[in-house]
Parts: C-alpha cells; structure tokens; sequence
C-alpha cells in the first residue's frame, strides 16, 4: 500500500524533472509517512517543501503542481494541502477490503518481494568457537542471524548462511590438553587443572570417550606431565603455564596421538553445536573449517598477492599488512615473528574468498567485543580491489539472564554460564527466539525468565501467539455451532460491501495495522532490525484482541459474520507468517 503510494508520487515528481523542479531527483527523498490523525488523511508527505526552493516556487504551489502531476489510479480519493505544503492523502475505501483480498491470495507469500536480479548475500553469524557448549549469548547471535536471513529472503534478496568454524589456533589446543588432562583423571591420576583449562563438566564425557577409545594408551605420570612446570596463577603467569602444559603433553604423546585427542574433542565440540543450533531451528547452507581452509593454501595465496602490490612490509621480525592506507588506524601484524599467521591474515583471506565465491554483499554477526574488526576487514578486501561497504557488520550486545529479579553470574572458562541447551529446555524454544529478538542488536538484553515463562499479557511470546490460537478458536466455534462459513462468499462481501461492514474504528485499526506488514518487512530488512517486527506483531495483536473483545463475530447476521471472520483469518495469516519470519510457532490452540 505504501509502497505503491510512494511509486505514483515518485511518477509525478519524474514527469516534473527537469521542467518544473531543476536536476536530478532523489527518490530518497520522496519522504511518506502514515499519519497518527486520519483528519489528516491516510498518508502525508513533505516533498514539496523538500523542493520548493529547487523549483522557485512556494511549496504549496509546488505541492498543487506535484498533485496535478499524479497518475491516474485507484489508490487515492483525494487530496490535501496542508499547513506549509504537507501534501496529504485519503486513501478509497475499500482499499483495505482489497488489501484482505490480498492477504487470502498470496498466503504466506503476502509481505514477500521478489526481484528479477536478486542481491546474492552471504550472510555468517555465530561462529562459536568450539571449545564448548553454546552460551546464551551465542544464542542471541543465532537467533538474531536466522531472523535477518529470513527477513532479507523475504524482501527479495538471495540469502546463504555460513558457518565459520574457528577450529584452529591456542583455544583449540587448550581444549585438547584439558581433555587429556580429564582423560589422565579417568586412568587413575591425579593432577592439579590448569587455572587458564576449561574447567567445565562438559569437558568429562568427552575424555571418558577418548579413554574408552584409547584406553590407557595415551596415559602418562602425574610426575612426568607436572616435572619442570612454570608456577600456575596464583603464584605465576596461567597463560605461561597452560602454554607449557601443551608443550610437556605434545611432547609426551607424539604429533599423531596428539593430534587424534585434538580431533575427538572438536569433533565433541562440534557436533553439540550443530545439535544446539538444530534444535533452536538455525540452519546453515555451508560449514567451512579454519583448518580447512588454512591446508588449502588460501591465506598464503592471499598474503603472495598482497606482497605482489607492495601492501606488506616487515618490522621487527613480523610481516605487517598496510591497513593505514585503507583508513585504518594503524598497520597490522598478518605474521608475527615466529612465523605464525594470524587470525587478521585468515579473516581477511576468507572475506576475499567469499567475494571470490561471486557474493555481492557480505554481512558478519559478531559480538560486540568485534567492533575493531570492521575497519580492517574493510581494507583488507579494498586491498583486494573490492569496495569496503560490501562488507557489513552487525554487532550483537550481551546477554544478561534473570531469575527472580537477580542477576545470573557467567563465565565461560569458569564453567558458570547457562547453556543454551538449559535455556531452551527451561523456557522452550519459542521463548528463547522472540525474547532473544524483541530489542535491537545494539543494546544489552536482560533476559527475563521468569517473565519468558508465564502465561500472561506481559509475556510477548504468549501475547502474539494466543492473538492466532484466538482466531483457531473462532473458526472452531464456528464449526462447533454448525454456522456457515464459506471463503468465497465472504471474499464477495467483504470486496462489495467490506467498506461499510468493516467500518467500526476498532476493525479500522486492525486493518490499519495489517496492511503495514509490507512496509515492515521492507524496512526491518533494510535495517537489520528483526525487532520491529516483534513489535509490529505484537501491536496487530493487540488489534486483534481489542476488536474481538469490542465486537462479536459470530454474529447471526450472514453477511457482517462473514466480513469478520475473514478479516480474522487475514489477521492470523500475516501473524503466522511474521511469526514464521523469526522462527517462532504459530499454535492452534493455547
């Protein structure tokens, strides 16, 4: 509706270019905005005020000519020139019985776009770092990702989600030696844990798996792993020591075996991640392995070019990238002097891959703490050639779980963090996703569980999901009292007289807030804002409810019983489909 309001003004303003209004016209301009007072009309725009000054006219002369210039459609009544020169529009009114016409034909099409060149975008997000369970801040990414995927497919664009598994590197060695120094636990030993370990429970059924396929092959004396060690923290460095503990542990099992407790754990790791993110209903199209990718010779490939144009220089016995000269702060380390690349180089290798791989946008999900990411990883793909602004990067804020009203401590390392697994099984996954999506990206959340499990109004999840059961309920009411309803003769009266049957303020409302579903998928899309939608769905919801609880439905009258029970069931479908939208279920019953 919006959308095609805003075509025939853009129409009038092209026919006026050049004539009436000098240079070129933005469309972004073309400001229009629903009005909070239908006195005002449906709709009302400034762009007469935007160009008077262009055109050497007053803007409601402007206005006039812009008004004179509209197409011929069945859209608007009328007019109206306002105040300083707000051109405002009144809509025909049956526009939005025509508009439920709509919403019954396409089905869960309605609020999709399509486009004949569809923008192909490469969308990561999550990318945990295998090393354990899926915290709830991981959640949020997850949830937030899947959303935006869906919302960006939804206003037409060509959407592949990948995982980068970051599957190489010291994290992933701490994980291998706190498994072994579990597995030695397992055999008989005893040994003090690594204040820089991973403490966790999680870490336990993974050493008595590697010990039930090894056996007591790959165990060795507390004294032979302990003999020489640094001072663990307290008293000395817990990164020095855990350093030393990997060192004295490759040593004593030798490259092969080291590398085969290296593997089961990831492997562990991995697979509880994959059945995390499944059961929260996170797809991916694409796993891609750092260790992987790093044996395919990518990031050398990619550091021999940035060499070949002079972008790399060596100071201090490192190789250095020159980021400065793409806007950077300062020049960054891609080898350190030990010869080992760093995770820049890889990130950067792996962002040219995926414009390599023919994506026209790339978009990363990260955690805040990424923010100092984004302007090196933009010049690194300039390097390249490519343009910076394809790369787009949305920062997720943490998470802060509440029960009671007290705050929940968590940490990884220490093993205190709730899981997502234990999240999703305390308030249900429905809970997890809407909650985890109901406000932006870029504030902190405080995660409610007490509120996420109610059966209340307060409670979002439960609000907009009985608003669709309510509907279920109708119809099976209607089928309870052997009352008629047939689609197409209510599509009939509600295209002939739904002007008037539908005309209570309540219903107005409802249809009012329907027929933004388009504009709301449009724009939640473009902003990477999956939280307007949540809250559009909750305020259409409360139309629902207000209109349901002001009139009766089942009335005895056919032709007002059928233009309400239709509009109903176009109420619940755009429900269902926004709800669908944020992976999140649309029951029958509640």
């Amino acid at each position: 509706m919006k959308n095609a309001l805003q075509q025939l003004l853009g129409t009038a303003l092209e026919s006026l270019q050049g004539s009436v209004i000098p240079g070129v016209i933005d469309p972004a301009s073309v400001v229009l905005e629903r009005t909070r007072d239908a006195t005002h009309g449906d709709f009302a725009s400034n762009v007469a005020m935007r160009y008077a000054k262009a055109a050497g006219r007053k803007p409601r002369e402007l206005a006039e000519a812009i008004v004179a210039a509209l197409p011929a459609n069945t859209l608007i009544e009328r007019t109206e020139i306002a105040g300083a020169g707000f051109i405002n529009f009144f809509l025909v009114k049956d526009l939005y019985a025509r508009e439920l016409v709509r919403v019954h034909a396409l089905g869960e099409r309605y609020g999709r776009s399509a486009h004949a060149q569809p923008r192909k975008v490469l969308l990561e997000f999550v990318s945990a770092n295998p090393t354990g369970p899926m915290h709830v801040g991981h959640g949020r990414q997850a949830a937030y990702g899947d959303a935006l995927g869906n919302l960006l497919a939804a206003a037409g664009d060509e959407v592949f989600r990948e995982y980068y598994i970051n599957d190489a590197g010291r994290q992933t060695e701490i994980l291998a030696v706190s498994v072994w120094l579990r597995y030695l636990e397992v055999c008989g030993e005893t040994l003090p844990f690594p204040q820089n370990g991973y403490r966790g429970d999680y870490i336990q059924p993974v050493a008595a798996r590697l010990h039930a396929q090894e056996g007591d092959a790959l165990r060795h004396t507390a004294a032979s792993v302990l003999a020489d060690l640094p001072a663990d923290a307290p008293a000395g460095d817990k990164d020095t020591y855990i350093d030393a503990v990997i060192a004295r542990a490759r040593a004593l099992l030798g490259e092969a075996a080291w590398q085969r407790v290296l593997a089961l754990g990831l492997g562990a790791m991995l697979d509880e991640i994959r059945d995390d993110l499944a059961g929260l209903g996170v797809r991916f199209d694409r796993w891609t392995s750092e260790r992987e990718f790093t044996a395919s010779g990518a990031i050398d490939r990619a550091l021999e070019r940035l060499r070949a144009n002079d972008l790399l220089y060596i100071k201090d016995g490192a190789t250095w990238f020159r980021a400065t000269q793409f806007g950077d702060d300062e020049d960054r380390v891609v080898v350190r002097e030990n010869g080992v690349k760093t995770y820049f180089a890889s990130d950067i290798a792996y962002h040219l891959d995926k414009r390599e791989r023919g994506f026209d946008s790339l978009i990363d999900v990260l955690g805040a703490d990424h923010h100092g990411y984004v302007a090196r990883l933009r010049g690194g793909l300039q390097a390249f050639g490519h343009p910076g602004e394809c790369l787009e990067v949305c920062l997720i804020q943490l998470v802060s779980l509440y029960r009671n009203g007290v705050k929940l401590s968590m940490g990884k390392r220490e093993a205190t963090f709730v899981t997502l697994r234990q999240l999703r099984e305390e308030v249900g996954n429905d809970a997890c996703r809407l909650f985890y999506l109901m406000r932006s990206n870029d504030q902190p959340l405080d995660f409610d569980l007490e509120l996420a499990k109610s059966k209340s109004n307060e409670n979002p999840v439960f609000y907009i999901q009985y608003a669709h059961a309510r509907v279920s309920s109708v119809m099976k009411e209607l089928a309870a009292r052997n009352v008629g309803y047939d689609p197409a003769r209510a599509e009939q009266i509600v295209l002939t007289d739904g002007a008037t049957l539908l005309a209570s303020e309540h219903a107005q409302a409802m249809l009012a807030s329907l027929s933004k579903y388009g504009e709301i998928i449009q724009h939640a899309a473009a902003t990477r804002a999956p939280h307007t939608l949540v809250h559009y769905l909750r305020d259409l919801a409360t139309t629902l409810h207000a209109f349901y609880n002001a009139e009766r439905v089942l009335v005895p009258e056919d032709e007002p019983r059928h233009a309400r029970v239709y509009a109903l069931l176009a109420v619940q479908r755009v429900l269902r489909n926004g709800l669908a939208i944020l992976g999140v279920s649309a029951p029958e019953s509640m």
